[in-house]
């Protein structure tokens, strides 16, 4: 069975920091680019950070440089995204998408239609 599974979503004040996770089955990350969506409400989704399975390639919104890290571990089949000095405008809902490696990384982080999708998981920056 196919499917991302999203976890490490709640609650963090500014400044702190929380990492999500993304698994992968069904998939082989060598041979995928897999990617950090968010979605904040009454807004459209938006690419944050993702990374070429094969070669760890990057990319990030240039909102997200420099505070948030994506890294794969393979061997586990699992995406993270370190979030650190979250902001309030980093609140919303966190999806991981995956495709084959069809596009480069900046590519995967345009969302179509294209793209499989986890279910998501919230993420709240508040004081």
């Amino acid at each position: 069975q196919v499917q991302l599974v999203e976890s490490g979503g709640g609650s963090v004040r500014p400044g702190g920091s929380l990492r999500l996770s993304c698994t992968a089955s069904g998939f082989d990350l060598d041979y995928h680019l897999i990617g950090w969506f968010r979605q904040a409400p009454g807004k459209g989704r938006e690419g944050v950070s993702c990374i070429n399975g094969n070669d760890g390639s990057a990319y990030y919104r240039d909102s997200v440089k420099g505070r948030f890290t994506i890294s794969r571990d393979n061997a586990k089949n699992t995406v993270y995204l370190q979030m650190n000095s979250p902001k309030p405008e980093d609140t919303g809902a966190y999806y991981c998408a995956i495709l084959p490696l069809i596009t480069t990384v900046q590519g995967m982080c345009i969302p179509n239609r294209r793209h499989f999708w986890g279910r998501g998981t919230q993420v709240t920056v508040s004081s």
